[in-house]
């Protein structure tokens, strides 16, 4: 038993770093919007226009830090604020045509990115990669 958990922490640790490591270099590349709000302009493209509480929540943030998050989104001209049509006293966040133009830019970007990258990948590591994509959206799912 502990030969597997010492192999199942292995291929954790060096999954752990691959897919950080991938991700960095590809952040790092398309660094036009920092990670929290470009994360943020995801969710609120995912779930539409959503109040700053529920953000903050998916964002696993506080409040105050979402707010931040939205001034400099807002600043950017990435977001629009529009009452709450349940709510009166409440304000929705939603993304404006420039956020959604500068999402399409970051996504674009980083999947050229990750085709140069694949394109160096040998045919037999391609195939090994899309048979393991399957079971690495598994793992970020939300039911796992």
């Amino acid at each position: 038993m502990s030969a597997t958990v010492s192999g199942d922490a292995q291929l954790a640790s060096r999954l752990s770093i691959a897919v950080s490591r991938l991700h960095r270099r590809v952040r790092i590349a398309t660094n036009d919007v920092p990670p929290l709000q470009l994360s943020t302009l995801v969710s609120i493209e995912a779930h539409g226009p959503l109040r700053l509480g529920e953000l903050a929540q998916r964002e696993a943030v506080t409040a105050p830090t979402m707010s931040r998050v939205l001034v400099a989104l807002c600043h950017r001209g990435l977001i629009v604020r529009t009452i709450d049509a349940e709510d009166a006293r409440s304000v929705r966040v939603g993304m404006s045509p420039e956020g959604i133009r500068v999402l399409a830019e970051v996504r674009a970007r980083r999947a050229e990115l990750l085709d140069i990258r694949l394109a160096r990948l040998s045919p037999e590591q391609r195939e090994a990669l899309a048979t393991a994509l399957p079971v690495l959206e598994a793992m970020i799912s939300e039911e796992y």
